[in-house]
């Protein structure tokens, strides 16, 4: 591959790569690159990947070129919200599941006659490289005179005292992946190497090829050879990238599409905007109005726009044009829809499916004393829209009974997906982790700093399933006022269980855990929060099973010194009798 320049402001490298066969007949490496522009290499972006067949079997080239030719195209196919890690993940095993039902096919019980490879494969990010590695290819990094190893070759020595690999593609029907992260820096030059190049030629004499070199081709090639020289036996491959640019850390302009829009006036009842016939206000606030509309086909729509107050923050506006983008790739019946926007948008709007109904606020306005089951039918939707967002590694972070309508069927919607957290995109570009939800339903880990994951969307649906069940908040305000993990210690959960309920003390049980200050505390998975409301917990029956004396040792000695003053008593009757 020749020296290629990305045209595209931001991340820019420049490649060279040279593979032969060597000493060898037949070459069974391959390896690739892909330089995408524009969204792609913002979003995805830049992949590099050499895999090696193994020498004993005679269709490991094609292995090696499933492996690499998969993972340059699948990753760009996966959804834009996934982080590097979990897309790139995917995409190998999904190729080592294909490599080693080809080998059972075939019949090939040993691994050395099979579909089997290495693999070293880099994605280049923002001011991130995201390594991953299986077998013993290599990828370094040029550092100072010498290279340093990024990698570790994953070899196991027999009691012969010859090496076999331990680990590889195709070789078992679950694959281990070791993965780790690099910061970028400009001038940064990696290299990715089959064994046949880094087992023979010296860091050193690699380093110096390489610093410098205006052609990484031909500094490729000439490793390469200097490693045939040096008496290598295998094939030879290596695949070099330095980094020439890097994007800014802070944006300061939405990256999305329709950046370059500008938000329209606020229309009046009656007013067009692209063929939305605008028939009233439906709801205004210090960030956004929505306006009920028709749309030209003569559906009806919600139209929003952000207000006069927020229309100089490029932070919001960037989450508002996301809040449409998050919405396309979200399809799920409750959670809100987003419908066919124009091809050519004339200002900065975005539309979605309009809900008619209620919130569940007024919902818990309408029913101070709901009945248990409509309670777990309401979690039960939310749940379900929950998990839509996780399985595309996105956090609601806004959940509340404002934003989740209850239309006239009873179907519940997730609403307002301006506050979504994409790991993805947030990978791509990063931005400040602000608070973004409410704060009476925000979990402690928003304001102490701890690490925010799914379990916070959760905490969020415990409160609200306590509100309506209660009327009140579990910590009351004090989750808002937490700054360390030592002010976690001070919230003190009030029980859901009074004389104004019918809760459960198991359902309980499972609420308390749900809105746990500690998220490694709270269930494991939405749908155990479900079932726990459905159901005693596990946690709760295996309390209840402890034995009487543990659980309640003041009345177990009570009735014990009963029991023996009445024995008492018997005895010194019969005693009595006796004389």
């Amino acid at each position: 591959m020749p020296n290629d320049m990305s045209p595209t402001p931001g991340l820019t490298v420049s490649v060279g790569s040279y593979s032969a066969a060597g000493r060898k007949r037949v070459n069974q490496d391959f390896h690739g690159a892909m330089l995408p522009e524009g969204r792609s290499l913002r979003l995805k972006g830049i992949v590099l990947a050499v895999a090696d067949g193994i020498s004993t079997s005679s269709v490991s080239r094609e292995a090696a070129e499933t492996c690499v030719k998969a993972l340059l195209t699948d990753y760009y196919c996966t959804t834009d919200s996934w982080t590097a890690k979990t897309a790139a993940s995917r995409v190998m095993t999904a190729t080592n599941s294909w490599l080693h039902a080809q080998s059972r096919r075939a019949h090939l019980e040993s691994i050395d006659l099979g579909w089997v490879c290495t693999l070293s494969a880099m994605i280049l990010k923002h001011r991130t490289a995201h390594l991953f590695h299986v077998g013993d290819s290599r990828i370094s990094r040029l550092s100072g005179e010498s290279l340093e190893p990024l990698t570790r070759e994953h070899h196991l020595t027999l009691s012969t005292g010859e090496t076999c690999l331990s680990r590889a593609m195709g070789a078992a029907a679950d694959l281990e992946i070791d993965y780790h992260t690099v910061d970028l820096e400009i001038g940064d030059t990696f290299l990715l190497t089959t064994d046949g190049i880094h087992d023979h030629v010296p860091a050193r004499a690699i380093a110096a090829a390489l610093r410098g070199a205006p052609d990484l081709d031909a500094a490729a090639q000439a490793i390469a050879e200097e490693a045939t020289a040096l008496g290598s036996p295998d094939n030879l491959t290596i695949q070099i990238v330095r980094i020439d640019g890097l994007p800014e850390n802070a944006l300061d302009v939405p990256s999305v599409e329709g950046g370059h829009l500008i938000p329209p006036p606020l229309p009046e009842t009656g007013a067009e905007i692209d063929g939305y016939k605008i028939l009233r206000s439906i709801h205004a606030s210090h960030r956004s109005h929505i306006f009920l509309a028709a749309a030209p086909d003569g559906s009806r729509v919600a139209l929003k726009i952000p207000s006069m107050d927020m229309r100089e923050d490029p932070a919001y506006l960037r989450r508002f044009l996301m809040e449409e983008w998050v919405a396309r790739r979200l399809a799920n019946p409750h959670i809100v829809a987003a419908v066919p926007a124009p091809e050519e948008k004339s200002a900065l709007y975005t539309v979605s499916e309009f809900v008619e109904g209620r919130t569940l606020r007024q919902w818990m306005a309408d029913n101070p004393n709901p009945d248990l089951d409509l309670v777990r039918d309401i979690v039960r939707q939310i749940t379900q829209g929950l998990r839509a967002f996780h399985r595309q590694e996105m956090l609601h972070q806004d959940l509340r009974p404002e934003n989740v309508m209850i239309d006239g069927d009873g179907t519940v919607k997730i609403i307002d997906l301006g506050s979504t957290y994409i790991a993805g995109v947030d990978e791509a570009e990063p931005e400040q982790r602000d608070i973004l939800g409410t704060l009476q339903y925000a979990a402690p880990e928003y304001f102490n700093g701890d690490p925010v994951t799914w379990s916070a969307d959760l905490f969020s649906l415990g409160v609200i399933t306590y509100e309506m069940l209660t009327g009140r908040l579990p910590y009351g305000t004090a989750v808002s006022k937490v700054r360390s993990r030592r002010d976690l210690g001070r919230l003190a959960y009030r029980s859901a269980c009074d004389e104004k309920n019918n809760v459960p003390d198991w359902m309980d049980d499972a609420l308390r855990r749900a809105v746990h200050p500690h998220p490694e505390q709270r269930q494991q998975a939405l749908s155990e929060f479900d079932l726990e409301l459905r159901q005693p917990g596990t946690g709760w029956r295996a309390r209840k099973r402890r034995p009487f004396a543990e659980r309640d040792p003041v009345r177990f000695w009570k009735i014990v010194s009963l029991i023996l003053a009445v024995l008492v008593v018997l005895l010194l009757v019969q005693n009595a009798g006796a004389l």
